[in-house]
C-alpha cells in the first residue's frame, strides 16, 4: 500500500528519505495558515508532518481528512491542533521532543545579548560611532551574569537545559513549576519559588512552559509591574503567554529594562508591530530551534512517527491515546 503523506513545509532530507520510503510525499512551498487551504491539501491524506505548527487543525479540519492517521508535529507545541476532536476521530497527535538543547543554547544566547548590549552595541559600530566616544554612557553599560538571578518559569526539558547552561556561568537559578522538583533542587542547588516571589527576584526571567487555557497571558500588566525595572524577559516558549500590549507597555514606561523575543502572539510579526519599534528589545523569528543539526532531528522523529503509524504501530511521543487510531 502506499501512503499519501503532506509535509506542510520544507524539512531536512534526511526525513524527506525516510517519509519517501513508504509512501507519497507533497511537500508545501509556503506556510499553511488558513482552514480552506489546510482542508485542500489534507482531505484524502493519510499523515501529516506540520512544521511550523501555524497549521489551524480545528474539529473543521480534521473531520474534512477521513484518512488521516497521524498528525506529527516537527516541534514540540501543539496548542494549533484541536487535540480532543482528534481523539474523537481516532487521529494521533505526536511530537518531537529533540531540541531542548538547541533551544536552550538560543535562550543564553538571548540572555548574553541583553546582558552585553550586543545589539546596540553592534549598532554604534555600523554607524560609525566607536565604543570610546560613548561608553560611559548607561545605555551601552552591560552587565556581568555571574552571581544574577535567572528566574525559569516551566522547569521541563528546555527549563532544566537552559538551568544547566546557566549555572556553568555563575548564575543563580530558581524556578515556578506545576510540579515541584526537589531532586533538582538537591542536586543542582537551584531553588523553588512562587510565580510572584520569582518576578519580584529574579534578573532575568526566561519561560518555558506550553500554551494552554492556564498558561495564556499569565504574565500579564500585573505580573510585569512585579518585576525589577534593571530585569529581562525571554520568551522562547509561546507567544501568548505574555500579554503583548502589556509587555509593550512595560518596555515603554521602563517597568522592565528589555526583553528577548523568539515566540510572538501573531506570527509572523508584521514590520509595523510596536515591538520593533523598541531598541530595548531583540527580536527573533521563532528561529531557536533553527541549527542544522537539530532541524535534522526534528525532521527524522516525526517522519519515525509516522512510519510508526501507518505501519500499525503506535508513536514514541504521542500527545493523545485515541480510543479507536483509524486503520491502516
Amino acid at each position: 500500500m502506499t501512503f499519501k503523506i503532506i509535509v506542510t513545509y520544507r524539512i531536512d532530507e534526511e526525513g524527506l528519505k525516510l517519509l519517501k520510503s513508504i509512501g507519497d510525499v507533497f511537500i508545501s512551498e509556503k506556510m499553511i495558515t488558513s482552514e480552506d487551504e489546510l482542508i485542500k491539501n489534507i482531505s484524502d491524506t493519510d499523515a501529516v508532518l506540520a512544521v511550523r505548527g501555524v497549521e489551524p487543525f480545528t474539529r473543521r479540519v480534521l473531520e474534512s481528512a477521513p484518512k488521516l492517521k497521524i498528525i506529527a508535529r516537527h516541534g514540540v507545541g501543539y496548542d494549533k491542533i484541536d487535540v480532543n476532536a482528534a481523539n474523537e476521530l481516532g487521529i494521533w497527535v505526536t511530537i518531537a521532543p529533540v531540541n531542548a538543547s538547541t533551544v536552550a543554547e538560543h535562550t543564553i544566547a538571548l540572555i548574553m545579548a541583553l546582558a552585553k548590549k550586543l545589539f546596540k552595541l553592534d549598532r554604534f559600530v555600523r554607524d560609525g560611532v566607536w565604543y570610546k566616544e560613548r561608553m560611559e554612557f548607561p545605555d551601552l553599560l552591560g552587565i556581568d551574569l555571574a552571581g544574577r538571578v535567572l528566574g525559569i518559569i516551566g522547569l521541563g526539558r528546555i527549563g532544566q537545559e537552559v538551568a544547566k547552561r546557566a549555572l556553568a556561568l555563575g548564575m543563580k537559578v530558581i524556578y515556578y513549576d506545576i510540579v515541584r522538583r526537589e531532586d533538582l533542587e538537591r542536586t543542582w542547588n537551584i531553588e523553588y519559588r512562587s510565580l510572584n516571589e520569582l518576578l519580584r527576584t529574579s534578573d532575568f526571567v526566561s519561560i518555558h512552559v506550553p500554551l494552554t487555557n492556564e498558561t495564556y497571558h499569565m504574565i500579564g500588566e500585573k505580573e510585569l509591574r512585579l518585576m525589577k525595572p534593571t530585569a529581562y524577559l525571554v520568551n522562547t516558549a509561546r507567544g501568548a503567554v505574555i500579554d503583548t500590549d502589556a509587555l509593550v507597555k512595560a518596555l515603554k514606561e521602563g517597568w522592565i529594562a528589555g526583553a528577548g523575543l523568539d515566540v510572538f502572539e501573531e506570527e509572523p510579526l508584521p514590520p509595523n508591530h510596536p515591538l520593533t519599534k523598541l531598541d530595548n528589545v531583540i527580536l527573533t523569528p521563532h528561529a531557536a530551534s533553527l541549527t542544522i543539526e537539530c532541524r535534522r532531528r526534528l525532521a527524522i522523529t516525526a517522519a519515525e512517527e509516522i512510519i510508526r503509524v501507518l505501519r500499525g504501530g503506535e508513536p514514541r511521543y504521542p500527545v493523545n491515546r485515541p480510543l479507536n487510531p483509524r486503520r491502516v
